[in-house]
């Protein structure tokens, strides 16, 4: 008889590793923290965006990328910069420091998700993000795909 995974317990040590790996990499993240990272690969795919934007991409409030982006901003990583189309609106883009740290974290990622997928099919890793993205579905307010 096999007993049923665990899956928070599972989740948090997983969450644990993968936040000591990430910080014995301190290279990587020299000046930033990884909220930072997320909101910088955010920029990389959109060239610029609305602080409500980036939030719904990242999945949290308007007020905290706010917050987070005048950090960001004091660091030379990003810049605010006026929408075209709408005065009222401002946007932040990534500045050229902002870019050089978003590549060393990228490139970090990128090894690590490759010890995180060795060993997987494609289609094992496939329900593995679908079990993830469910998971994320839990939080309130989350959006619904």
């Amino acid at each position: 008889m096999s007993t049923k995974p665990r899956f928070v317990q599972l989740l948090n040590r997983a969450q644990r590793a993968l936040q000591r790996w990430i910080e014995t990499r301190p290279e990587a993240w020299e000046g930033i923290s990884a909220a930072q990272v997320g909101l910088l690969f955010v920029l990389k795919s959109r060239g610029d965006a609305a602080i409500g934007e980036i939030a719904g991409e990242l999945g949290v409030a308007p007020a905290a990328v706010t917050n987070l982006s005048k950090r960001m901003q004091a660091a030379g990583l990003v810049e605010r910069v006026a929408d075209a189309g709408d005065a009222r609106l401002t946007r932040l883009r990534m500045t050229g420091e902002g870019a050089d740290a978003g590549t060393r974290a990228g490139e970090v990622l990128v090894e690590l998700n490759a010890r995180l997928a060795d060993g997987f099919t494609h289609e094992e890793l496939q329900v593995v993000a679908r079990w993830l993205k469910q998971a994320a579905l839990l939080e309130p307010g989350a959006p619904r795909e």
